[in-house]
């Protein structure tokens, strides 16, 4: 028969057994690579192709797996045009598609494992994959992005057709309310004008009313003649 201290010790142990599992099995897995759907680049120019993750873990260079690959379209197979090098760091790899035109601009630091593209030719279309593996973490990251190639970006918006309706129509909102505030005040005002017209009627008759009394008091309180 055991003691209470053993049955204590043991309770402890299967506690101690049930936390360990727990954590094992709940883990970190907020891995996360955060890319927006698509870019356009203008042909000839310069694009910064942006990737940054999220991790419970501070990235170990000795454990830390990432690349940057490329397909023409999601059913292409990947291409890989840049790893990371434990001792180098980011490496771009050369292509006969790329050549030296990939670039790594990201901050290690701060889980940023952007890129950037120059001199961007319409062949360059396609969908561009960031990959991330981050040991403890369990989960493997990844996210992708369309880059569209145009030969002309959009104009930009022409604000003073927006200004000059804004303009206009605070115009009319604010002549609109100043229009009903005078119209407020002249029906108060002249409200106030027919009750002390209707008090000063009212003020009159009482007037005559009281000299029509008094005048009849008069009359009656004379002597009669003899």
């Amino acid at each position: 028969m055991s003691s209470p201290a053993q049955e204590r010790r043991s309770g402890v142990q299967l506690l101690s057994a049930a936390l360990l599992l727990l954590f094992s099995l709940s883990g970190c897995s907020s891995m996360d690579v955060i890319m927006p759907g698509s870019i356009n680049a203008l042909n000839g120019s310069t694009v910064k192709i942006p990737c940054t993750f999220t991790s419970c873990y501070k990235m170990d260079a000795t454990k830390f797996v990432m690349n940057w690959t490329y397909q023409e379209t999601l059913n292409d197979t990947e291409e890989m045009i840049m790893i990371f090098h434990k001792k180098r760091g980011m490496v771009p790899l050369r292509s006969d598609r790329f050549g030296e035109r990939v670039k790594f601009v990201g901050n290690l630091d701060k889980n940023d494992m952007s890129i950037t593209l120059s001199n961007v030719q319409i062949e360059d279309e396609g969908h561009y994959n960031c990959n991330v593996i981050n040991p403890p973490d369990r989960i493997h990251g990844h996210n992708g992005l369309q880059l569209n190639v145009v030969t002309e970006l959009p104009p930009p918006r022409d604000s003073t057709i927006a200004v000059a309706i804004g303009a206009s129509v605070g115009g009319a909102l604010a002549l609109l309310i100043l229009s009903m505030v005078v119209v407020k005040c002249l029906r108060r005002h002249r409200k106030q004008e027919l009750i002390s017209e209707e008090k000063m009627e009212e003020e009159g008759k009482l007037e005559a009313e009281g000299v029509a009394e008094e005048g009849t008091k008069h009359k009656h309180s004379l002597p009669e003649d003899l």
